[in-house]
């Protein structure tokens, strides 16, 4: 082993051994009742496990077994005052984490970190689980667990239509993507209050998918109708990493191309900020009289599904438009297939306009047209989920958009 790996590893070891150790330390209490895991302790334990990985595996299964007895000793001696076993789990993995630093010191270090981290994170832990989250929030959070870490992975990864197209864990991670932001939109609601919650997580949830960010939304706004004006404008504002997104798939694949939409993509990011801004200060007022409410839930399993089959029905009539008019109507076919993603319509116009199989001028106008296309599933995302009141001011505001990008299109073209 390079002597340079051999020093990172043992002051990886030292370092993260001393963090988790302080930590304990000042948790241990004093006097004879004091805890027996410290600062010293832990660094000696982390010590003791880059040695015996250096020395192999009889040596490491030994030093192992004896900090898990030291651990059970430990525990024995303070149970009487604190039956948890925090400090003995902590103390145990401190070893583990030694052994790890002699190949990866800095993956060792990290981890090092993160379990002081989660060491130190007991009092705000223990108040959030005990006092800020309530039953129906546990049961939502638990659903969002199960569908991200066990019905995901267990669903097939492959297209099950004649046209290729749907394919059933893509389709469940949209599902998870819709409770996911509408999940961190609930959470920012709480910390920050309706307006500022919401429109962070509208921004935020632009670069994920603003279909989807309206579509949680559009849920949210149903939940609490005091909120709608907020919704709304985050709704908007998820338009613009839209447009972000979509200029930087242009310049990395086609530069001349971006350079003929940037007008028509200025525009829009712009209107969209602007409306976004008129929702916000017409629902100032109302959302100070009516804050946060805390009982309605995180999201709606129902809802997601409903997004996740509007999808589903755009990928089949994109697939069959596709199937219809063949490969040279490339126009046509990029506007279906921006009826699920805009963003795959503008990364084949773009590789269409970059290899000269299609004229810059069309490329240009299907990319337009592929975001205009993109716009009338997003109202229909918006209804469903969140009825005609949420729909109606979205769908004007997203038909702003599409005319502030149309006309600028037109004027620069």
């Amino acid at each position: 082993m390079p002597e340079s790996t051999l020093l990172y590893g043992f002051l990886a070891a030292l370092g993260g051994g001393l963090i988790v150790g302080i930590e304990r330390e000042r948790s241990k209490g004093s006097g004879p009742d004091r805890g027996a895991i410290g600062a010293r302790t832990c660094m000696l334990a982390a010590l003791a496990g880059m040695v015996c990985a250096l020395l192999g595996q009889v040596a490491l299964a030994l030093g192992g077994a004896a900090t898990v007895v030291l651990a059970a000793l430990a525990y024995r001696h303070s149970r009487s005052r604190d039956p948890g076993l925090t400090s003995e789990v902590a103390f145990v993995l401190v070893y583990l984490l030694g052994a790890l630093a002699a190949n990866q010191a800095q993956l060792a270090a990290g981890l090092y970190v993160l379990t002081a981290i989660v060491l130190a994170s007991k009092p705000w832990l223990h108040r959030f689980t005990l006092q800020s989250l309530s039953e129906v929030e546990l049961d939502d959070l638990l659903l969002l667990a199960a569908s991200a870490l066990i019905v995901l992975p267990l669903l097939p990864d492959r297209a099950i239509d004649p046209f290729g197209v749907l394919n059933p864990r893509k389709l469940w991670l949209l599902v998870v993507l819709v409770m996911a932001i509408n999940a961190a939109g609930y959470v920012a609601l709480r910390a920050l209050g309706a307006r500022r919650g919401l429109l962070l997580a509208g921004f935020l949830g632009g670069f994920v998918s603003s279909t989807a960010t309206i579509a949680s939304m559009g849920q949210r706004a149903a939940a609490m109708p005091q909120a709608r004006g907020s919704a709304v404008a985050a709704a908007l504002l998820s338009n613009i990493p839209t447009v972000l997104q979509i200029g930087v798939i242009l310049a990395a694949l086609s530069p001349p191309l971006l350079a003929a939409l940037v007008p028509a993509l200025v525009a829009a990011g712009l209107v969209a900020a602007a409306l976004a801004a008129v929702y916000v200060v017409r629902a100032r007022g109302a959302e100070h009289e009516a804050p946060a409410a805390a009982s309605s839930r995180p999201f709606d399993l129902r809802h997601a599904l409903l997004f996740a089959a509007i999808i589903a029905a755009a990928l089949l009539l994109s697939a069959a438009l596709h199937a219809w008019v063949g490969d040279r109507g490339a126009l046509l076919a990029a506007i279906a297939a921006a009826l699920a993603d805009v963003h795959a319509a503008a990364v084949s116009l773009g590789q269409l306009a970059a290899t000269a199989t299609l004229p810059l001028s069309q490329a240009a106008l299907g990319v337009t047209l592929a975001f205009v296309a993109n716009s009338f599933v997003k109202c229909v995302a918006a209804f469903a989920a969140g009825g005609a009141a949420f729909a109606r001011p979205l769908a004007i505001g997203v038909l702003a958009i599409d005319a502030a990008l149309l006309l600028a299109f037109a004027l620069f073209r």
